[in-house]
């Protein structure tokens, strides 16, 4: 034959490896090595290609075509393939198997023979019969043959088989053709192989991806959503999806499912949970076994139930153990005053596994009959209420004398509700002794003039003893009781002076007796007299008279205005307040700060501003400090008529001269003056005992900077606590710092409402024309409710025993970081200056008690403020919040805002919080102390440690090397837990070292992309 097609396989193993993966994504439309009966195909002319039987390379039986009309000039041999559906497919390969011979091999045909043939294909909708019209065929390619064999190889079957692809697409219709044009090659056709690609249907994050043809376009990718599988569903806004690449192989999965409440994943399935064992919420991994308490007897559970006698409550989460109601309180005790009566009981001896017992008082009055009670009614008063009590005591007032009572005290918690058994309380039954008297039911007003009015009234029909006098109540109609005065009589008549004329009042009246006060009687309305025209003094008067009435106004005027001014030194003006829609006039005085120091004797100022205590009354339980002046304390204070408090209490140390009495007793005359929310409240003073001492309120919560420092690996006991993270050295209102656990981070708005409460106690301390001097996050105190309150009110003193913290200069010593240009070049301290600090402050409160500028030093620090460096917004700060902050940071002290400005513009902020929210792709500055603000190339260090001393992080430097990470590689891969798990507690550290991170990994891939290695 002249023209074989036989080859050998020289990678046939190879092959026989690869083959099974290359053809899982193919789907076969045409396989002429598979077809043992004739292809059919349509030769034209008939003498052109030749349908013949063969073997292919692993001498198998194949049908195959072949030409080999070399000898005649200008051939032209079609041979077209039968109809193709493509199915779905819009991209086909045709893959070509065939054997070509040299045309040199060929004697006497130089010049006629080809070693090429063409392939075409023709697009139908179906069959289009036997015909072959070759201008209704697109050429796909001109094939040629990589090798071609001689008549030598015939003989020693050494046939070179070459194997072409060509891909024709995209397609639009139903199917096509497959054509061959011989133009004098001496060709066989081994194989014809026809197939598309498709990625096969898979399940993936738990979603089931069908089967998907492959793109029309070589790069393209075909997006695909999947479909969770049974009692699994998509993550919250994270639908599954994947990409289907022209190879046939799945790409870049995005979102998943997961299993639904009650079921957990099993390799590609969800399997319900077990019995005993409950999933609450899809988002949890595992099933948990069912908590204390509660049990499951079937399996794909979300909850279990609570056993016999136990209760979830409405507002309990699955996981939460079932509980039971309390036991009876314990201890109920009483004390009798009259008709009011003192309950105070122990807790429970079992809070039935709960932490949220409360207690409420059942009040019932019996008769002298036994088993004869019905309730008290909406006439008996409890203070401080009847239910929802988390202390153990109240008080009920306004019981009936001589009467019976019973009283019942219930322990509730979130489950007694819920509870069908029988009802646990502590009684105790109490007989009132003398009551008050009854009420003085008719008032008759006698006279009615424009400025008073005189009333009269019977004595009440029930006195329960001797009257010893009345007390007359009134007030403005209009006012509604809500600012009202009294008057005391002896007698059964009183007249009321110094009203309005043309002013409805209303008047009430009470009867008082060793028992005490009665109740006010009924409501009487008078209406004063209209005021009559003002006389006018006419010239032909007496000047005299005219004269001397002057001057003694006058003169009454200056001994007011003198006498005001000495005593009180208040600033007054006229202003307008809104009265119920009516503008009313009134006059307002300003209280003002009277400096101690003007004060000859220190003793009169304390106790002019201060109150005295008795030294009993004051109760010293631990030592938690040490202050400049002796130690500091926290305790009890129990005054008279009043329940103990918890205080602060700072001592004078023993030994102290009369100059250290006086400077630890002056900041009490400072203090003393200051009554606001959100300035320190001072409770009074010990001067007549020893040790001498200042008593303060108790704030649960630790300076703001330390409190803000807290993360949530951060729960510790006091005595662990290191003293610089809770009380200022020198710091009056210390306290004591048990720091409750919360997680490292607040709301925006929850830090803008501290910063508020700052702003307000500063505004109050502006106002009053005191200059702080020392606002920093160290001198701000936190309570319970997170109300921020400013305190610390000396100067001079240590600053958390950091020798940095201070810049002496003549006339003492100033926390640089905090203080304003002025104030440290010319010690001129202004409310503008503390402007300045407390945008400083803001700037700690925003990055979690950071320090101001870092390590730099105190030199650095002036040189960088003068010029013109500002510290960098905070990370994930609001940009209104960091421009405020650059607004306290101007240069000149009058651009500065004030700070009621500062306080309008915070409640703006917290009204309306879409204000606070951070732009998206708003990039933060990184946490960075280098004043010429640009960024080290990270890439040049040699170490982990350079790398750590270059952001002044060298501190960490063994838990980096404890932890294994040698290389700065190794860093550069580094999670915000990865540093975390390091130890590194401060909030401010980590954002600064995973900055630092990013900032290095940037780098790294800027150098990888542009083929520098790193």
């Amino acid at each position: 034959m002249l023209c074989g097609f036989q080859a050998t396989w020289n990678t046939k193993l190879f092959n026989r490896l690869l083959l099974p993966f290359y053809f899982l994504s193919l789907v076969i439309l045409l396989d002429s090595k598979a077809q043992q009966t004739e292809l059919e195909w349509i030769s034209y002319p008939p003498s052109g290609w030749e349908e013949i039987s063969g073997l292919d390379e692993n001498y198998t039986p194949i049908r195959t075509y072949q030409v080999c009309q070399v000898m005649e000039p200008n051939q032209n041999n079609w041979l077209r393939t039968s109809w193709i559906e493509k199915g779905d497919a819009q991209r086909i390969f045709v893959e070509l198997k065939f054997t070509l011979r040299d045309c040199n091999s060929l004697p006497g045909v130089v010049g006629t023979c080809k070693e090429t043939f063409n392939l075409y294909y023709q697009e139908t909708d179906s069959e289009v019969g036997r015909n072959i019209r070759e201008n209704q065929y697109v050429k796909i390619d001109t094939i040629a043959a990589d090798e071609s064999f001689t008549q030598g190889d015939l003989g020693e079957r050494k046939m070179k088989l070459n194997t072409e692809v060509r891909i024709i697409g995209p397609l639009s219709r139903r199917g096509f053709y497959l054509a061959f044009q011989d133009v004098g090659a001496c060709i066989a056709l081994v194989s014809v192989k026809v197939y598309y690609k498709k990625c096969w249907s898979i399940i993936e994050n738990l979603a089931t991806f069908p089967d998907t043809v492959t793109g029309s376009e070589f790069s393209s990718l075909v997006e695909v959503e999947g479909t969770c599988v049974s009692d699994a569903e998509e993550e919250a806004d994270n639908s599954p999806k994947m990409h289907c690449s022209a190879e046939g192989e799945w790409l870049v999965p995005i979102g998943k499912c997961i299993c639904k409440a009650g079921f957990h994943q099993k390799g590609d399935a969800c399997e319900p949970c077990g019995r005993g064992f409950y999933k609450s919420s899809s988002q949890d991994l595992q099933c948990s076994r069912c908590p204390a308490h509660s049990y499951n007897d079937r399996e794909g559970s979300w909850r279990c139930d609570c056993e016999d006698g136990y209760y979830r409550g409405l507002s309990d989460p699955p996981s939460v153990a079932c509980t039971r109601p309390p036991s009876a309180p314990q201890n109920l005790v009483y004390n009798i005053n009259q008709t009011t009566v003192s309950l105070e009981w122990s807790p429970p001896a079992d809070t039935g596994g709960r932490n949220d017992v409360t207690y409420r008082i059942m009040c019932r009055r019996c008769s002298w009959e036994p088993e004869e009670c019905v309730a008290c009614g909406g006439n008996v008063g409890y203070s401080p209420q009847q239910a929802g009590l988390v202390d153990t005591y109240v008080s009920v007032v306004d019981l009936l004398a001589h009467a019976n009572y019973t009283f019942e005290v219930e322990a509730v918690n979130g489950v007694s509700d819920l509870s069908r058994t029988q009802r646990l309380f502590a009684a105790v039954s109490i007989a009132t002794s003398q009551a008050t008297p009854s009420q003085v039911s008719e008032v008759i007003k006698e006279r009615v003039q424009q400025r008073s009015i005189q009333l009269s009234w019977q004595e009440p029909e029930q006195p329960n003893g001797v009257i010893t006098e009345y007390e007359i109540k009134y007030y403005e109609k209009d006012q509604k009781d809500r600012i009202y005065s009294t008057v005391k009589s002896r007698s059964t008549s009183a007249t009321v002076n110094n009203l309005k004329p043309s002013t409805a009042y209303v008047f009430q009246i009470r009867a008082f007796t060793a028992a005490g006060y009665g109740t006010y009687g009924p409501r009487l309305e008078v209406t004063t007299k209209e005021e009559a025209s003002a006389t006018i003094v006419s010239s032909e008067q007496n000047p005299v008279i005219i004269i001397a009435v002057v001057a003694v106004a006058g003169t009454i005027i200056l001994v007011f205005m003198v006498f005001g001014f000495i005593i009180g030194r208040r600033h007054c003006g006229y202003s307008k307040a809104d009265q119920e829609g009516d503008e009313e006039l009134y006059f307002q005085c300003t209280k003002t700060y009277i400096d101690p120091e003007t004060y000859e004797d220190p003793n009169r100022a304390v106790h002019q501003f201060a109150k005295e205590l008795d030294a009993s009354c004051i109760k010293i339980e631990r030592v938690i400090g040490a202050g400049e002046f002796g130690e500091v304390c926290s305790g009890r204070m129990k005054l008279p008529g009043k329940r103990d408090m918890s205080v602060a209490i700072k001592t004078l140390k023993v030994g102290y001269s009369e100059k250290q009495r006086r400077d630890f007793l002056c900041e009490a005359s400072i203090m003393g003056q200051f009554d606001h929310p959100n300035v320190v409240h001072l409770e009074g003073v010990v001067t007549r005992g020893k040790p001498v001492m200042i008593v303060i309120e108790y704030m649960e919560n630790c300076s703001l900077d330390a409190f803000l420092r807290v993360s949530t690996f951060q729960r510790v006991q006091c005595s662990r606590v290191e003293q610089r993270h809770c009380v200022s050295v020198q710091e009056l209102t210390v306290f004591l710092c048990c720091v409750q656990k919360h997680d490292g981070q607040f709301t925006v708005i929850q830090l803008v409402g501290m910063l508020r409460g700052i702003a307000a106690g500063m505004r109050y301390l502006s106002d009053m024309g005191y200059v702080h001097r020392d606002l920093a996050a160290r001198n701000v105190l936190v309570n319970s409710n997170l109300v921020c309150k400013v305190s610390d009110f000396g100067l001079s003193r240590v600053i958390d025993d950091d020798p940095e913290a201070v810049y002496t200069t003549t006339g003492g010593k100033i926390p640089v970081r905090w203080t304003a240009m002025e104030a440290i070049q010319y010690r001129k301290f202004t409310s503008a200056s503390d402007v300045w600090s407390y945008g400083i402050v803001m700037w700690e409160v925003m990055s979690y008690g950071e320090r101001p500028y870092w390590d730099m030093s105190n030199q650095d620090v002036i040189k960088a403020i003068e010029e013109g460096y500002r510290l960098p917004a905070p990370m994930d700060c609001p940009p209104g919040l960091h421009q405020l902050m650059l607004d306290c940071w101007q240069k000149d002290r009058a651009d500065r805002p004030k700070f009621d400005q500062i306080v309008g513009i915070l409640d703006k902020m917290i009204r309306n919080p879409n204000t606070l929210k951070t732009p998206v792709g708003t990039c933060t500055r990184p946490i960075s102390p280098l004043l010429d603000q640009s960024t080290p190339d990270f890439t040049t260090f040699r170490s982990v440690g350079e790398w750590l001393e270059a952001i002044k992080m060298e501190r960490y430097r063994d838990n980096f090397t404890a932890a294994g990470y040698s290389s700065l590689d190794s860093v550069a891969r580094m999670s915000i837990e990865d540093v975390m798990s390091l130890g590194i507690s401060l909030v401010g550290h980590q954002k600064k070292i995973m900055s630092s991170i990013q900032t290095m990994r940037a780098q790294m891939l800027h150098l990888h992309g542009t083929g520098i290695q790193v």
